[in-house]
Protein backbone atom coordinates (compact mmCIF):
# COMPACT_ATOMS: atom_id res chain seq x y z
CA UNK A 1 0.00 0.00 0.00
CA UNK A 2 1.55 3.23 -0.95
CA UNK A 3 0.40 6.38 1.16
CA UNK A 4 0.92 9.68 -0.35
CA UNK A 5 0.61 13.02 0.88
CA UNK A 6 0.51 16.44 -0.70
CA UNK A 7 1.98 19.59 0.70
CA UNK A 8 2.41 23.13 -0.23
CA UNK A 9 -1.21 24.15 -1.06
CA UNK A 10 -2.62 27.85 -0.68
CA UNK A 11 -3.76 30.94 -1.80
CA UNK A 12 -2.58 32.95 -3.95
CA UNK A 13 -2.73 36.10 -6.40
CA UNK A 14 -3.46 35.65 -10.17
CA UNK A 15 0.22 35.35 -11.50
CA UNK A 16 2.00 33.86 -8.56
CA UNK A 17 3.32 30.63 -8.08
CA UNK A 18 3.36 27.73 -6.17
CA UNK A 19 5.21 24.39 -5.73
CA UNK A 20 3.36 21.63 -4.48
CA UNK A 21 4.65 18.60 -2.86
CA UNK A 22 4.02 14.88 -3.15
CA UNK A 23 5.82 12.43 0.02
CA UNK A 24 5.33 9.20 -0.90
CA UNK A 25 6.16 6.15 1.45
CA UNK A 26 7.07 3.34 -0.91
CA UNK A 27 10.46 2.05 -0.59
CA UNK A 28 9.96 1.55 -4.35
CA UNK A 29 8.95 5.01 -5.39
CA UNK A 30 11.27 4.81 -8.37
CA UNK A 31 8.68 2.56 -10.23
CA UNK A 32 5.67 4.20 -10.09
CA UNK A 33 4.92 6.95 -12.48
CA UNK A 34 3.39 9.53 -10.61
CA UNK A 35 0.94 11.86 -11.65
CA UNK A 36 -0.95 15.24 -10.71
CA UNK A 37 -4.83 15.75 -11.34
CA UNK A 38 -7.54 18.82 -9.93
CA UNK A 39 -11.06 18.63 -8.90
CA UNK A 40 -12.53 21.67 -8.96
CA UNK A 41 -16.27 22.12 -7.34
CA UNK A 42 -18.75 20.65 -9.94
CA UNK A 43 -16.37 19.77 -12.19
CA UNK A 44 -14.78 16.21 -12.72
CA UNK A 45 -11.38 15.34 -11.78
CA UNK A 46 -8.64 16.71 -14.40
CA UNK A 47 -5.30 15.07 -15.37
CA UNK A 48 -3.01 17.65 -14.80
CA UNK A 49 0.94 16.43 -15.38
CA UNK A 50 2.44 13.01 -15.44
CA UNK A 51 6.27 11.67 -15.05
CA UNK A 52 7.13 8.38 -15.70
CA UNK A 53 9.76 6.02 -13.27
CA UNK A 54 12.41 5.30 -15.61
CA UNK A 55 13.91 8.06 -17.43
CA UNK A 56 10.99 10.97 -15.81
CA UNK A 57 9.12 11.35 -19.25
CA UNK A 58 6.53 13.82 -18.62
CA UNK A 59 2.83 14.80 -19.91
CA UNK A 60 0.73 18.16 -19.68
CA UNK A 61 -2.09 19.06 -19.85
CA UNK A 62 -2.80 21.98 -22.91
CA UNK A 63 -4.17 23.56 -20.61
CA UNK A 64 -1.13 23.65 -17.90
CA UNK A 65 2.01 22.95 -20.90
CA UNK A 66 4.26 25.63 -20.50
CA UNK A 67 2.89 27.27 -17.22
CA UNK A 68 3.35 24.12 -14.65
CA UNK A 69 6.61 21.73 -14.55
CA UNK A 70 6.34 18.30 -12.41
CA UNK A 71 9.90 16.63 -11.77
CA UNK A 72 10.22 13.69 -8.83
CA UNK A 73 13.21 12.71 -6.70
CA UNK A 74 13.58 9.14 -6.25
CA UNK A 75 15.85 9.23 -3.52
CA UNK A 76 13.53 11.32 -1.63
CA UNK A 77 10.52 9.63 -2.68
CA UNK A 78 8.44 12.39 -3.77
CA UNK A 79 7.39 14.09 -6.79
CA UNK A 80 6.43 17.77 -7.39
CA UNK A 81 4.41 20.25 -9.29
CA UNK A 82 6.12 23.49 -9.91
CA UNK A 83 3.02 26.36 -10.93
CA UNK A 84 4.10 29.22 -12.19
CA UNK A 85 1.66 31.98 -14.09
CA UNK A 86 -1.43 30.44 -12.17
CA UNK A 87 -4.91 31.66 -12.86
CA UNK A 88 -8.44 31.80 -11.50
CA UNK A 89 -9.07 29.14 -13.81
CA UNK A 90 -6.78 26.50 -11.90
CA UNK A 91 -8.71 27.08 -8.25
CA UNK A 92 -8.98 23.21 -7.50
CA UNK A 93 -8.26 20.60 -5.14
CA UNK A 94 -4.94 18.71 -6.21
CA UNK A 95 -4.13 15.16 -5.73
CA UNK A 96 -1.01 13.27 -6.28
CA UNK A 97 -1.50 9.63 -7.71
CA UNK A 98 0.67 6.60 -8.65
CA UNK A 99 0.91 3.41 -10.71
CA UNK A 100 2.80 0.39 -10.74
CA UNK A 101 3.25 0.94 -14.89
CA UNK A 102 6.23 2.34 -17.03
CA UNK A 103 3.60 4.24 -19.19
CA UNK A 104 2.63 7.58 -18.71
CA UNK A 105 -1.57 7.86 -18.31
CA UNK A 106 -4.19 10.64 -18.44
CA UNK A 107 -6.98 9.13 -17.19
CA UNK A 108 -8.16 9.07 -13.31
CA UNK A 109 -9.01 5.36 -13.42
CA UNK A 110 -5.35 3.84 -14.10
CA UNK A 111 -4.00 5.35 -10.81
CA UNK A 112 -3.49 2.73 -8.17
CA UNK A 113 -3.11 5.03 -4.54
CA UNK A 114 -4.19 8.80 -4.21
CA UNK A 115 -3.24 11.30 -1.73
CA UNK A 116 -6.07 13.43 0.03
CA UNK A 117 -5.69 16.33 -1.63
CA UNK A 118 -4.86 19.95 -1.09
CA UNK A 119 -6.52 23.07 -1.56
CA UNK A 120 -5.57 25.24 -4.40
CA UNK A 121 -6.87 29.12 -4.61
CA UNK A 122 -6.24 31.35 -6.74
CA UNK A 123 -7.88 34.85 -7.17
CA UNK A 124 -7.93 36.91 -9.73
Amino acid sequence: QVQLVESGGGLVQAGGSLRLSCAASERTFSRYTMGWFRQAPGKEREFVAAISWSVGRTHYADSVKGRFTISRDNVKNAVYLQMNSLKPEDTAVYYCAARLSTVVGVTPQIYDYWGQGIQVTVSS
